[in-house]
């Protein structure tokens, strides 16, 4: 009987993992990994370490949840080390906690390391904090996944109270959360910033208002943060990714 590390990739920049999960990516027999684990990554594994691709596109499964849960069980009864790789932090909308809860039913031992969330990441990355004295007290991270534009489980009115709304998988919906939130009572003023593929070389940035978003005005590619609030002004004062970059290319 092996042990599971349920891992936590980061927002992109391979830097950006930590220690331990280097450490465990090295040891590892078997990793299975998703859809926006940056690939610079899988190059810690070791020689003769099994890579799974358990990945999503356009909205589908390569595998349903269920079925990677069976199969992460499969190869822990028969490895020593089993990583399931995930991007970002795996309790923020990476069913890390599914798989947890499947693991410890079937009585195999698991350990959860924490990533870097693209949801604060990202958007440091692009000079733009999710909280900041005299702008924003308070923030909130939203799945932005709805079927057919349709939020059941959303507050809306709740969440156009809040400083900073960070949404993610929300590149789709777009205009559809921008109509709610206006509807709900946030000012169509309100600035808001996409960031594509952020952290890395092909970080991209994209800055509107809430009306041009609901009016289907901004153009945006997946993988992308929707980030909603006035912290976005801040954006030219701390901005330093794109200076970095300039510089490495000159």
């Amino acid at each position: 009987m092996g042990k599971v590390y349920i891992v936590g990739a980061g927002p992109g920049d391979p830097e950006l993992l930590t220690v331990k999960a280097v450490r465990v990516l090295k040891e590892a027999d078997v990793i299975l990994y998703d859809r926006l684990v940056n690939p610079e990554i899988l190059f810690y594994a070791k020689p003769g370490c099994e890579l799974i691709y358990v990945g999503k596109e356009d909205g589908k499964h390569i595998l349903e949840q269920d079925k990677i849960n069976f199969l992460i069980y499969e190869f822990a009864t028969k490895n020593d080390i089993v990583v399931r790789l995930k991007g970002g932090d795996p309790f923020v909308f990476g069913r890390g906690g599914e798989e947890a809860i499947f693991l410890k039913e079937k009585g195999i031992p698991y350990e959860i390391i924490p990533g870097i969330t693209s949801a604060i990441s990202v958007p440091e990355y692009a000079g733009v904090p999710v909280t900041h004295r005299g702008v924003a007290s308070s923030f909130v991270v939203v799945t932005g996944h709805g079927s057919k534009g349709q939020f059941p489980d959303i507050d809306w009115e709740a969440l156009s109270k809040i400083d900073t709304v960070i949404f993610l998988m929300g590149v789709s919906n777009r205009d559809k959360i921008a109509q709610n939130l206006i509807k709900a009572g946030r000012s169509p003023e309100t600035p808001v910033i996409f960031i594509e593929k952020g952290t890395t070389k092909e970080q991209k940035e994209i800055t509107a208002t809430l009306k041009d978003v609901a009016e289907g005005k901004v153009k945006v590619y997946p993988p992308a943060i929707f980030l909603v609030g006035e912290v976005v002004n801040l954006k030219d004062k701390i901005s330093w990714f794109e200076e970095n970059l300039k510089k490495v290319e000159i």
